[in-house]
């Protein structure tokens, strides 16, 4: 999202910010396997073990959610239509408005909505040889909008402004919290044991992702929130050669773009730099599973110049190779307890001034463990650290850049988190997920949107922050 994604849009914050706190020496799902909720990703294994842990457990009679909205005419060609609403509210110990860098429940002691989610799909049925064609389109409305927009889709491309004169910004917005995005625009076409999409579709980068039936936690990681992107927009082929492998090939034009060229904003900076004019990306990685399928590992890779605007005397923008590879590995230990690993690495050249020719690392290690009690509870924990090796990803809080207000970011360090939680399921169609966390930073001030030092807790002064909240998720 950003100036260039922070899970933020991806595109906008890390190179404006780099040279707006000018210290800087450079430079934000995958659709997740959800029991008994069709999903066209199931080959992207995008599942939670710990839910299906716990549906496995369930009766057969309560082994789905009921679908209020589906009919028999649909669902006799193929279609699902379906969604949630997701509700909660959580807030810190220091009563700062904002939750620091934590998104996407970011307002302090504040109940929001996060989503109100839509899936409209018909999913690909690749058990013959012939020839099959599906597609889907997903629909988010909430405060959770502003994390998985698109320029050109909805958001502003980087040659426009919103009404705060704010580039690459959501453009659907209803009020300063609440907006529409559409996350989700694809077809597909398959045959025997390959699914080509083509579209706007999540990234297959990483572990969490932005629907919330598809993570155990209510808050979000800091490898999910800022390392990685949310969405693409062109073509991606899922070859299955078996049970136990699973490979992924594709071009898009970036990170959380839709139909914004490189060039929008003219000549770059350094028109010299490797296929300047172009923001093709590799996307691509494989999956490989065990014989009794009790362990998974995934690596999949994103790789293509972005656009960097700057800020400062240089102003223009830079074009820059951005890439990043996740690794993702998966333990069931036992039928009760599943084990997560998850590492990212992630560059961005060309980040800061164009003298120096900044690089911005970025990297980090999350671990999670689930432990199923039973049918109706889980338990969960997750461990983090994340470096922000050159200050340019992490800022907050972003619906203050957004609208204008005062921001901060620029932190050049580690950030560490322990989130604890539960998973309360009364119903196939509920699920109550409350949580603890604590946060710490460990690194150099940043600066806030007037230049003054800041932290990224509290009022821009703390260094640390106790974390509880809750939230509710109900299936239609």
């Amino acid at each position: 999202m950003r100036f260039t994604k922070i899970k933020l849009p991806s595109w906008v914050a890390g190179g404006l910010l780099a040279v707006a706190f000018g210290g800087t020496d450079a430079s934000a799902q995958n659709v997740p396997v959800v029991p008994n909720v069709p999903q066209e990703d199931a080959y992207q294994l995008r599942a939670l073990p710990p839910q299906e842990a716990a549906q496995e457990a369930a009766a057969p009679e309560e082994a789905g959610p009921n679908r209020y909205l589906e009919t028999a005419f649909l669902k006799d060609r193929g279609v699902a239509t379906y969604g949630w609403v997701d509700v909660g509210i959580g807030g810190n110990a220091w009563g700062a408005p904002w939750n620091g860098p934590i998104t996407f429940n970011d307002r302090n002691w504040q109940a929001q909505m996060n989503q109100l989610y839509l899936v409209n799909e018909k999913v690909l049925d690749l058990d013959a040889n012939t020839w099959d064609w599906g597609g889907r389109v997903d629909l988010l409305y909430g405060t959770d909008y502003i994390y998985t927009t698109a320029r050109g889709l909805d958001g502003f491309l980087l040659n426009e402004t919103n009404q705060w004169g704010v580039t690459g910004s959501p453009s659907w917005v209803s009020s300063r919290y609440y907006g529409l995005a559409m996350p989700q625009l694809y077809g597909e076409l398959g045959y025997g044991n390959h699914a080509v999409r083509f579209g706007h579709f999540y990234t297959i980068i990483g572990y969490e992702v932005v629907p919330a039936i598809g993570n155990f936690f209510y808050t979000h990681a800091y490898t999910m929130q800022y390392g990685e992107p949310f969405t693409h927009t062109g073509i991606l082929d899922t070859w299955t050669p078996n049970d136990q492998l699973t490979v992924y090939a594709g071009i898009t034009n970036g990170w959380d773009n839709f139909s914004d060229p490189i060039n929008v904003l003219g000549t770059p900076n350094n028109p010299g730099y490797i296929a300047a004019n172009s923001n093709a990306a590799f996307l691509g990685g494989a999956s490989f599973k065990s014989s009794d399928e009790s362990q998974t590992l995934t690596m999949t890779v994103s790789s293509g110049n972005e656009p960097l605007p700057q800020l400062g005397p240089l102003a223009g923008y830079n074009v820059g190779n951005r890439s990043i590879l996740s690794t993702v590995y998966i333990n069931e230990l036992s039928d009760k307890v599943t084990y997560v690993f998850q590492n990212d690495n992630g560059w961005q050249f060309n980040a800061g001034n164009l003298a120096t020719a900044d690089t911005a690392q970025w990297y980090g290690i999350n671990q999670y463990l689930f432990y199923t009690f039973n049918e109706k509870w889980i338990g969960g924990m997750r461990l983090e650290w994340f470096r922000d090796n050159n200050g340019y990803r992490v800022f907050n809080p972003i619906r203050n850049y957004w609208s204008n207000g005062d921001w901060a970011g620029g932190y050049r360090g580690n950030f560490w988190e322990i989130t604890w939680g539960l998973n309360y399921k009364p119903n196939a169609n509920i699920i109550v997920r409350p949580e603890l966390r604590y946060d710490w930073y460990d690194g150099a001030d940043g600066a806030t949107s007037a230049g003054n030092p800041a932290l990224p807790f509290g009022n821009n002064d703390r260094s640390s922050q106790f974390y509880g909240g809750c939230d509710i998720i109900w299936q239609f």
